[in-house]
């Protein structure tokens, strides 16, 4: 674990400070002030405030109340954030500042030790370092989940298929574990990871990603994979849940008093990748959402799960009392043969690898689905030499 001592708090917030001429790409510096503006952004929108001073605050809140003084003033920070602040949080003067001193760097890095330990706050080894402290907020940070009607039932059933045994717990060992679909027991509560953006390399040079989170006492938590590893490392009780026994996958129609379960969609992109500009009409999207399908691919443009472009709807299934994640697991499976491999930059130029994408004909998709609903696709696979499913020889 790395540590801050005092010269890199201050250097943090140093960050802010006046730059030099702005470069045509960002610059480490230009990024770091975009991801602590970020913070302040979430800080904002959690709870309907800007951070304020005083000394009754938390010490993260003050952190975030001494950057945002000194990004609106610098004209270069504002400039560079002008299109990320929808809130006008740079143009608002700053409040709840009474009592407030001199900016104190000795005091500031002697309350965040504290934090970490009682002991001699003098001493800053146990001083946090940025992403440190933005893990704990996000293992803190947990919201009321809206949706959580669709998932009650999930861990209603966890519950029901632990009783039986068809469930069981085991010790957490893998990060691998961390998947979306999978169940863990956290803090005491059963844990469900409803979501997973695309991977991508941290600072350290590791691997993450955002999940979504959601939880058996109807909280959610947007959080890193890493934190939610690093939780389940350090609860003594912290397990993991295995998967049932499989059963049929799912009926092509409503049973009587059955809710609709979900939508497996095909999307095409309207990315100017040269690859996919160039076989643009067998390159798909192949996924399943319990919800909305147009939710679902809401701002594609921005995210680099949908190649940073747009993407039409070609094609979409209903399926009734599925599991969804093992019917898109079964999907990615039967074409993995097809999967294509592409990296993009992502807004700071770091290059990620959309998943979900295959370089498959659209009839080819509509037959796999007839034979997910006629249960014969366990003997199929696709294959792309000769652009069909191909009966698989035991």
């Amino acid at each position: 674990m790395s540590e801050l001592d005092l010269e890199g708090l201050a250097g943090e917030l140093a960050d802010f400070a006046p730059a030099k001429k702005k470069q045509a790409a960002y610059t480490a510096r230009e990024e770091r002030i975009i991801a602590g503006f970020e913070d302040i952004v979430r800080f904002f929108e959690e709870q309907s405030r800007t951070p304020q001073h005083g000394k009754d605050r938390d010490i993260f809140e003050r952190l975030y109340a001494v950057r945002l003084d000194r990004l609106r003033a610098q004209e270069d920070c504002r400039a560079l954030l002008a299109e990320l602040d929808e809130h006008g949080l740079l143009e608002q003067p700053s409040i709840g500042t009474e009592g407030k001193a001199e900016f104190d760097v000795d005091a500031l890095a002697s309350e965040l030790s504290a934090v970490e330990s009682e002991e001699d706050i003098t001493q800053l080894r146990h001083v946090r370092s940025a992403e440190e402290k933005r893990a704990a907020e996000e293992i803190a940070r947990r919201d009321k989940c809206h949706d959580f009607e669709k998932f009650k039932p999930l861990f209603e059933q966890v519950k029901q298929e632990l009783a039986s045994g068809a469930r069981v717990t085991r010790p957490f060992e893998l990060k691998a574990e961390i998947r979306p679909g999978a169940f863990f027991i956290v803090g005491g509560l059963i844990t469900y990871v409803a979501e997973m953006e695309d991977i991508f390399t941290n600072a350290q040079g590791r691997t993450d990603a955002r999940l979504r989170v959601i939880f058996d006492n109807g909280t959610e938590s947007g959080m890193l994979m890493r934190s939610l590893q690093r939780q389940l490392h350090d609860d003594d009780a912290g397990r993991r849940i295995t998967d049932p026994a499989p059963g049929p996958l799912f009926a092509d129609t409503p049973e009587d008093g059955e809710a609709e379960a979900g939508t497996i969609y095909v999307l095409r992109s309207k990315s100017d990748h040269p690859f996919v500009a160039e076989h643009r009409d067998v390159v798909h999207k192949i996924g399943v959402t319990s919800g909305s399908v147009d939710a679902r691919i809401s701002g594609a443009e921005k995210s680099s799960t949908y190649l940073l472009a747009g993407v039409e709807v070609v094609a979409t299934y209903k399926v009734y009392g599925v599991n969804c994640q093992k019917l898109e697991s079964l999907l990615h499976k039967v074409f993995a043969e097809a999967q294509l491999d592409l990296s993009i930059p992502d807004r700071f130029g770091h290059m990620v690898k959309p998943r979900e994408w295959f370089a498959i004909p659209l009839q080819v998709i509509n037959e796999a689905v007839d034979r997910i609903r006629d249960r014969s696709i366990i003997s199929y696979r696709y294959s792309p030499s000769d652009g069909r499913l191909e009966r698989i020889i035991d």
